[in-house]
């Protein structure tokens, strides 16, 4: 995109292969324990399909009622030559196979959404659009970014609250903090509040996570990171965004070091080692 602003309708296989523009994704791969060149090779030659995100991207589909076409293949598994032939082929036309059983269970995965009170308010269809691409310029790096809201609320300028639909391993809060500061959940809230406000929605903008688990009976629960952690996200962004920066303007996209690096063994490592010595 050429222009600011809120696109619907974008396909997936356009959005993520745009390279004139920097995505949250992106900003993570930039940073350790990536590192530019990876980012780089990435954006190049893209991501390969992996069966944990066609699951991921299924499950979006079914509860936000907007996405890539889901295909159910009548196999138990991907061993067999026509299952994997099956795939291949679905793949090929852009699309997301799925595995009998795992279509139903995204199926459970969507009912257990649009039951829960808090869940399905956020994500209501009359008051809100799925799958909206937002492009706004930074000034202070002048590069475009971007973001994909999963959801965006009409909007009157007033309260908005952004949500955005995550699988995981588990829903309790304490473990979902723990997901949160692994996959850079708070660099996300703050790139798309900052989307957000960028693009003149709203002033006062909260980012909440509605987190599924995978297995029955598919608990769900919405959170919202503190101001700490959004602020730790927004500070991870800025750094992203020197990097790129830099790697533009240079033409460079550095590994993970340029010389020789002293590294030290892991503390359990010593720990593991008095131990020996202890027996």
């Amino acid at each position: 995109m050429t222009a600011p602003g809120i696109y619907d309708g974008i396909p997936d296989d356009v959005y993520h292969a745009d390279k004139e523009s920097l995505s949250v994704s992106g900003a993570k791969k930039l940073l350790p324990p990536s590192c530019p060149a990876l980012f780089k090779w990435q954006q190049d030659h893209g991501q390969p399909r992996k069966a944990v995100f066609d699951f991921g991207r299924a499950a979006h589909t079914l509860v936000l009622g907007s996405g890539q076409e889901i295909v159910r293949i009548d196999a138990e598994d991907w061993r067999g030559k026509a299952a994997r032939e099956q795939r291949d082929a679905v793949y090929a036309e852009g699309l997301t196979p799925l595995l009998k059983h795992e279509y139903q269970q995204a199926c459970e995965m969507a009912d257990a959404i649009a039951a829960h009170p808090i869940a399905s308010a956020l994500l209501n269809p009359d008051r809100g659009k799925p799958e909206q691409s937002a492009y706004w310029l930074d000034t202070d790096y002048d590069v475009m970014r971007r973001c994909r809201f999963d959801w965006l609320p009409e909007t009157d300028g007033g309260r908005l609250v952004l949500p955005d639909y995550k699988t995981a391993r588990s829903a309790e809060p304490g473990a979902f903090s723990r997901a949160a500061a692994s996959f850079g959940y708070h660099m996300q809230a703050a790139w798309y509040i900052d989307a957000a406000r960028a693009l003149g929605l709203a002033e006062d903008i909260s980012f909440v996570f509605i987190a599924q688990e995978k297995t029955a009976p598919y608990l769900v629960t919405v959170v919202e990171l503190d101001y700490l952690s959004v602020d730790a996200g927004r500070r991870h962004n800025d750094d992203a965004m020197h990097i790129y920066r830099q790697c533009i303007d240079s033409g460079v996209w550095p590994g993970y070091a340029d010389g020789i690096e002293v590294i030290s063994l892991p503390t359990w490592a010593f720990y593991e080692d008095e131990m020996d010595v202890a027996i």
